[in-house]
């Protein structure tokens, strides 16, 4: 397993971070537990969550099997650089949501107890929260890591502006601030290199891409369907917007030999910007085959190719759309 620094910070990630949504709903907790297991022996150090997976609101319940799995010991606390997220709905009263300081601090110590842990490597908040103020959030996060709660602060879903705020209100502060920026980006879904990932370059963020195979669009979708799999009515609806591209795609993968995930997964390690894509295994089987995409080099050519089946916003803003 290659190992990656967390943006400007010195701690070490492996190249493939394991998501986590799918245990609860989808992955019994006795297959998670293996999952994680696996995880650690392929090297994966790495492992993203959140106080809303699960699909139960504030139970919590996929941090809850990962507390668990952390109880059994064996080195499995000390060996993993564990991330979480707050801001969603944890209740029904108005404060157990969003960015306030209240919320924060109550949604971090709960987040605690279910991990069964005493500090969360990687706080991320999970969305922008528009009407608490930077002065409110640092001040919260501050505390937090003075306390040993947090060490390291990341965002998911945040705007290049976004980014560029919560920076220059931490530098007022003298505070390090954001280390890491989570966004959807796929082959298909390029719109962060107008401004999020030149941000990330400026700022010394490392990017942690979710949802890498598209939800399944970029695994061999079309491959799957004439093998008789059924689909979501989305995915189906989704594979025939995309048809063309997904056959030049698919084909384009056979002519390397190699796995449309993989492919996919691939392309975003190419990126020097990227940190480590979410993978989001189901079963110890589709964790083991991730690790294929970590061999699989490109040529100049080859990336040409791909911009053409799969093209970006243009580059950097505002270059891709104005002189």
């Amino acid at each position: 397993m290659d190992y990656f620094q967390l943006g400007r910070t010195g701690l070490k990630v492996s190249r493939l971070c394991l998501g986590t949504m799918n245990f609860g709903p989808f992955t019994t907790e006795e297959d998670s537990f293996a999952i994680m297991d696996r995880a650690l022996e392929l090297g994966i150090n790495f492992f993203d969550t959140a106080n809303v997976y699960g699909r139960q609101k504030g139970e919590g319940i996929t941090e809850n099997i990962v507390g668990r799995w952390f109880a059994q010991g064996g080195g499995r606390r000390e060996k993993v650089v564990i991330a979480t997220k707050v801001f969603g709905q944890m209740g029904d009263w108005p404060n157990e949501r969003y960015l306030s300081a209240y919320h924060i601090r109550r949604a971090c110590d709960e987040s605690l107890r279910r991990l069964q842990t005493d500090r969360i490597d990687l706080y991320q908040m999970h969305h922008i929260d528009r009407l608490s103020p930077w002065e409110e959030i640092w001040q919260a996060m501050e505390q937090l890591v003075q306390a040993g709660k947090v060490i390291y602060v990341g965002s998911s879903n945040f705007a290049g502006w976004h980014l560029a705020q919560a920076q220059a209100a931490a530098e007022k502060r003298n505070f390090m601030g954001l280390v890491c920026e989570q966004s959807l980006y796929h082959l298909n879904a390029r719109m962060i290199e107008l401004e999020v990932i030149p941000a990330c370059e400026h700022y010394g963020l490392g990017l942690i891409p979710w949802s890498p195979l598209g939800g399944g669009l970029l695994g061999g979708a079309l491959q799957k369907i004439s093998e008789g799999r059924r689909m979501e009515e989305q995915r189906q609806k989704d594979i025939e917007k995309y048809r063309p591209q997904l056959e030049r795609y698919e084909k384009f993968c056979a002519d390397m030999g190699e796995q449309p995930a993989d492919v996919a997964l691939a392309w975003l390690l190419s990126n020097p910007i990227v940190t480590a894509p979410i993978i989001g295994p189901r079963t110890i089987e589709q964790l083991d085959g991730s690790l294929r995409a970590l061999e699989i080099k490109f040529s100049d050519e080859q990336l040409k190719a791909l911009d053409e089946i799969f093209p970006g916003p243009g580059g950097a803003a505002p270059e891709a759309y104005a002189w």
